[in-house]
């Protein structure tokens, strides 16, 4: 039974006072000279990353060399190992080029000076003028070109204004039907189907 008031003790037996829960790391502490003086940096590990088999480039290999079966093939991928190139290099710490350069280039400045006497606006009147110029001016003919009463009828163009004869249809009989004999008008009509 738990003593009135008091939570009930698990049978665990805990450590003394002197003991301190947690994992003890050891830290060197020098105080405020150690920390102005000395700035503790931690230095990075090399990150070598290890890129996937190439099997395409392996295969291709394998059929060269004649792999037929697919033992053939395990145990050339076995032998051979093709790693796939490190596309995004810089990505993973590689060197820079000294010449490359990041972003986009920035848009050329607008000049201030055409806004402020009206250049964009008198180049807009120019088109306008030179394209009404246009659309009231003649149509020049072109050399080698046809009169639009002199163009050239293909065979749909001559068919359609003179279109072809309608042919008469004609009742074809086989010729067995051609030799029989018009029915005996002295015969009864009824007896001619039995």
């Amino acid at each position: 039974q738990p003593e009135l008031g008091k939570p009930m003790r698990n049978c665990y037996s805990l450590p003394g006072l002197d003991f301190t829960y947690g994992m003890y790391m050891h830290k060197r502490d020098g105080g405020v000279a150690e920390a102005i003086g000395h700035w503790d940096s931690v230095k990075a590990k090399p990150h070598k990353r290890v890129m996937p088999r190439d099997f395409v480039t392996m295969g291709r290999r394998a059929v060269d060399e004649g792999c037929t079966k697919a033992r053939e093939f395990a145990l050339y991928y076995n032998y051979m190992d093709i790693r796939c190139k490190d596309k995004d290099i810089l990505r993973y710490g590689g060197k820079i080029p000294p010449d490359m350069t990041f972003g986009k280039p920035s848009r050329p400045p607008t000049p201030i000076f055409d806004i402020l006497q009206h250049g964009y606006k008198e180049l807009w009147m120019e088109r306008q003028r030179a394209r009404t110029v246009v659309q009231h001016s003649p149509v020049k003919k072109k050399v080698g070109m046809l009169p639009a009463a002199e163009v050239r009828e293909n065979r749909a163009s001559f068919l359609r204004a003179h279109p072809l004869p309608v042919k008469e249809e004609s009742f074809w009989h086989p010729q067995r039907f051609e030799k029989v004999q018009p029915p005996n008008p002295s015969c009864d009509q009824s007896q001619l189907f039995w």
